[in-house]
């Protein structure tokens, strides 16, 4: 199995394209089959945190005032995450942010994003829903319990990452399950979701 670098972020809200900051990032890499490094931190950005988020974080103004600049903590996330593969919970909301800010720094993404929430949405059809502290609850995952902090979620992440994974080899016959695979995997068709894992099968 590839090494991974699962990312969760907390913000001001919802979109960087209408002004919205990272307040808290982490990574965790996955490798062999479990979490081998973590990395997290909160980060100033001089941005205002609504009311209801931090209440809903627990991250207040007085938290980011104390915590190191953006530039750094960006910079020092570009040097851990290096060019491993990245995976995120609902990936499109994490990706934005991360080239917002890793852009503020003279730095570019290079690789890709895999999602475990449209992973999930196509591997988990029964569960009620595809949020992350649900799925977690659903699949009888190792539960983090502080939702929305950054590493909590980050880590929550993983362990349905590696379930992911686990499914598909265990239950579809799969002797290798790359990120990039699972990037193709993510937007394929329900529908079409057992053909095109027998192709792969057949290949691998």
């Amino acid at each position: 199995m590839d090494s991974v670098a699962v990312i969760d972020f907390e913000t001001t809200g919802m979109s960087p394209d209408m002004g919205a900051r990272v307040t808290e990032v982490a990574v965790v890499i996955v490798s062999d089959g479990k979490i081998s490094g973590r990395y997290q931190s909160l980060m100033k950005t001089g941005a205002y945190i609504p009311a209801f988020i931090e209440e809903l974080t627990g991250i207040s103004n007085e938290m980011i005032r104390q915590a190191p600049p953006a530039a750094q903590v960006m910079k020092e996330l570009a040097e851990f995450v290096g060019d491993t593969p990245l995976v995120a919970h609902n990936a499109s909301f994490d990706s934005r942010f991360l080239d917002a800010e890793w852009s503020r720094v003279g730095h570019r993404r290079e690789q890709a994003f895999a999602c475990s929430m449209l992973l999930a949405r196509r591997l988990y059809p029964d569960s009620p829903n595809h949020k992350l502290g649900t799925l977690v609850r659903f699949l009888d995952l190792p539960d983090t319990a502080r939702h929305h902090r950054a590493l909590a979620d980050a880590e929550m992440t993983a362990h349905l990452w590696l379930k992911i994974v686990s499914d598909l080899k265990n239950r579809q016959g799969l002797d290798v399950v790359t990120h990039e695979f699972l990037c193709t995997l993510q937007k394929v068709p329900k529908a079409k979701l057992p053909a095109y894992i027998e192709k792969f099968r057949r290949t691998a």
